[in-house]
C-alpha cells in the first residue's frame, strides 16, 4: 500500500542561465527570461523588495478580474515573436510575453523535470503522459526516456509544442501529439487498457476542452485522478501532480492519492513548489503531491 508521508516536501528551483527570479515584494515578482527582464504579479510575495529599483523590459498590469485579465506594458523594446530558451542539455523553446501573464513554460517546473527524471533512470523504453501539457517543455524532457503522450486541449498550445520540439532537434523523437479534452482521453485510455510508467498533470483551476466542456479542478480533479491510478501499476515510476492559484492545501492532494493509489506501492509526498531568489530567498509558487515507486 502506498505509504502517505505527512510531512510537506519543499521542492526549489535555482534558477538557471535562462531563468532567474531576481527580487520579489509587494504582491510583484522580478524576473529575467534570458536577456529579458519581467514584472509580473505574484499575490504570494507579501514582503518588501530587497533590491532598491527594478529595471525591466516589462511589466504585466492586471485588470480588475481576479481571475485573469490584464495587459504587458514595455519600456524597452522586446521581440515580438520571442527569444530562444532552453533547459538542461537538450530542452529548448520560445519565450514570448503571453496573454495571459506567463511567458510560455513555467520555471518554477524545473525541479518537477529533473525528479521525474530521477524516477525514470537510463530507461529509454519508458511510456509517459503529459497532461495539460501546455508548451510542452516537460514533454520534451521526458521525451529522452522513451514515448510520450502529449495531451491539452488548446490548439495554439500543442503547436507551439511542437515547434519547440523542433527548435530542441526533438521532432523525430516518438512523441504523440494530441488536441484532446484531458478527462475524455484519459477516460478512454482506461477503456483501452493502456498503462504508463509515469504521468505529469498540471490542470488548471478553471478550463474549457476543443468542444466546449467545462473543467472546474473541485470537481474534476478526483475523477482524473482515479483514471489516472489505473493507467499506472505496480510497475509503473510516477504520478506527478501539481496546482496553482487555489484556496487548498497539498495534505488534501496528498490525501486524494492515498485514497486512491491505496492498492499500489510506493510513497505518497505533498508540499509546495517554490523558485529561489537570487539573495536566497524563496517564493512559493504552487502546491503538488507526488506518487513514486522507488524499485
Amino acid at each position: 500500500m502506498a505509504d502517505l508521508q505527512r510531512d510537506p516536501v519543499l521542492m526549489v528551483g535555482e534558477g538557471w542561465d535562462a531563468y532567474r527570479l531576481l527580487d520579489s515584494g509587494h504582491g510583484r515578482k522580478f524576473e529575467a527570461y534570458g536577456d529579458y527582464r519581467f514584472i509580473r504579479p505574484e499575490p504570494q510575495a507579501m514582503w518588501t523588495p530587497r533590491l532598491d529599483s527594478w529595471d525591466a523590459h516589462g511589466e504585466f498590469v492586471p485588470g480588475s478580474d481576479e481571475d485573469g485579465g490584464g495587459r504587458w506594458q514595455f519600456s524597452k523594446p522586446v521581440p515580438d515573436n520571442g527569444w530562444e530558451l532552453g533547459w538542461g542539455n537538450e530542452v529548448r523553446f520560445t519565450a514570448q510575453c503571453t496573454p495571459f501573464r506567463h511567458l510560455g513554460f513555467f520555471p518554477d517546473m524545473a525541479p518537477v523535470w529533473s525528479w521525474m527524471g530521477e524516477q525514470l533512470g537510463s530507461r529509454t523504453d519508458a511510456e509517459t503522459m503529459n497532461l495539460f501539457g501546455y508548451t510542452g517543455v516537460g514533454t520534451q524532457a521526458l521525451s529522452r526516456y522513451g514515448r510520450v503522450t502529449h495531451v491539452d486541449a488548446s490548439k495554439k498550445s500543442v503547436a507551439q509544442a511542437r515547434e519547440n520540439a523542433a527548435i530542441a532537434g526533438l521532432d523525430d523523437r516518438p512523441i504523440r501529439w494530441l488536441v484532446e479534452d484531458a478527462m475524455k482521453y484519459t477516460a478512454r485510455e482506461v477503456r483501452r487498457g493502456r498503462r504508463y510508467d509515469g504521468i505529469i498533470l498540471d490542470p488548471p483551476k478553471f478550463g474549457r476542452g476543443p468542444d466546449g466542456e467545462v473543467w472546474r479542478l473541485e470537481e474534476g480533479l478526483p475523477g482524473l485522478v482515479s483514471d489516472c491510478r489505473q493507467l499506472l501499476d505496480a510497475d509503473s515510476n510516477f504520478l506527478f501532480l501539481t496546482v496553482y492559484a487555489v484556496r487548498m492545501s497539498s495534505l488534501a492532494l496528498g490525501g486524494l492519492l492515498e485514497e486512491v493509489f491505496a492498492g499500489l506501492p510506493g510513497i505518497i509526498e505533498h508540499g509546495d513548489l517554490s523558485v529561489q531568489e537570487e539573495s536566497g530567498r524563496l517564493l512559493p509558487t504552487a502546491i503538488f503531491a507526488r506518487w513514486s515507486n522507488p524499485r
